[in-house]
């Protein structure tokens, strides 16, 4: 069973809602959760908030967090999936915000892509760094990643 698949199963079961907020990404997450028929009974809403403005506005990622950490960090991915909650009726959130390349810099290399799972009160966030694979592959990799994250949090709740 696909983990997509896994997440439609798990989260039918315990009618749980899902949001995504994404920028590296620009929506692979979403997408790969409404590949499947039924999608609807698990998917809410998804954002893609590609600017900073685009994550203050939608998402009210404050603009002193964005200026501070900059938006690939985990203080703004923090930021993004409590507003993807907030500002929907999902009861878990993903947020996912990194460089997906080509570029990067020595203090935000190339591949680096910070995650949150939001629920209720309870925040999760991780850094991975997936090295300069190349954008095609490191938009994959985190949309995986991403979609693994979710399954876990799902799992974790059962």
């Amino acid at each position: 069973m696909s983990t997509v698949a896994r997440i439609l199963e798990v989260s039918r079961a315990q009618s749980v809602m899902i949001a995504t907020a994404e920028s590296c990404t620009a929506g692979m997450i979403a997408a790969a959760l409404t590949d499947l028929a039924g999608s609807s009974n698990m998917f809410e809403r998804g954002f893609v908030t590609y600017t900073n403005a685009a994550k203050h506005e939608m998402l009210g990622v404050k603009p002193e967090t964005l200026d501070a950490f900059g938006a690939v960090s985990e203080d703004v991915a923090q930021e993004m999936a409590q507003g993807a909650l907030k500002h929907s009726k999902a009861q878990l959130a993903l947020s996912v915000t990194g460089i997906a390349g080509p570029g990067g810099s020595d203090f935000k290399p190339e591949g680096r892509v910070c995650f949150t799972i939001a629920q209720a009160g309870i925040c999760h966030t991780q850094t991975i760094e997936f090295g300069a694979l190349g954008r095609d592959a490191v938009r994959k990799a985190a949309r995986d990643h991403g979609l693994d994250m979710i399954l876990k949090a799902l799992l974790q709740n059962a």
